[in-house]
């Protein structure tokens, strides 16, 4: 009997030290997201892109591996390469965010793509959006539709 109640309280004692760890590496907390936005697109339009700032405050590396949304068929992790001066957007399987770093996704580099969207995003409009991590968490926002274009109507032509 001895030995067994050994064996369990060894076993209960190491689901514990896992469970504390998963609470710990599952928290989504040790990432910030900032200005956050996704791009307003024409009616009909069948695609967008959402851009933001991730900021790790954690002591290791966190990779973001995913993003879903209501609003579009598919959300995809993508980048810019520049093949023979022709720049191309490329899927991708993760965006690394180095300790106590940010990574920015913005136009032309890395970013968040809306692909078969469900509906017309307009300026104005709050879009939910979850973040996936590759150790399993998990972190909703809600990010704005902002328009593009009006800051570039707003250039001075002459």
């Amino acid at each position: 009997m001895r030995f067994q109640f050994n064996f369990t309280s060894t076993f209960l004692m190491a689901c514990l030290s896992i469970t504390s760890f998963n609470v710990f590496a599952n928290d989504a907390s040790v990432i910030d997201v900032d200005n956050a936005y996704i791009r307003e697109v024409p009616p009909g339009a069948m695609a967008t892109g959402s851009f933001l700032t991730l900021k790790n405050n954690s002591e290791q590396e966190v990779r973001l591996v995913g993003a879903t949304s209501d609003v579009a068929k598919k959300v995809q992790l993508h980048t810019h390469i520049n093949d023979n001066g022709v720049m191309k957007m490329r899927q991708i399987k993760y965006i690394s965010v180095a300790a106590h770093q940010e990574t920015k996704l913005q136009p032309g580099g890395l970013h968040i793509m809306f692909i078969g969207l469900q509906k017309e995003l307009k300026k104005g409009q709050t879009i939910p959006m979850t973040l996936k991590f590759k150790d399993g968490s998990q972190k909703s926002l809600m990010i704005p539709v902002k328009s593009v274009m009006n800051s570039m109507n707003n250039l001075d032509h002459h």
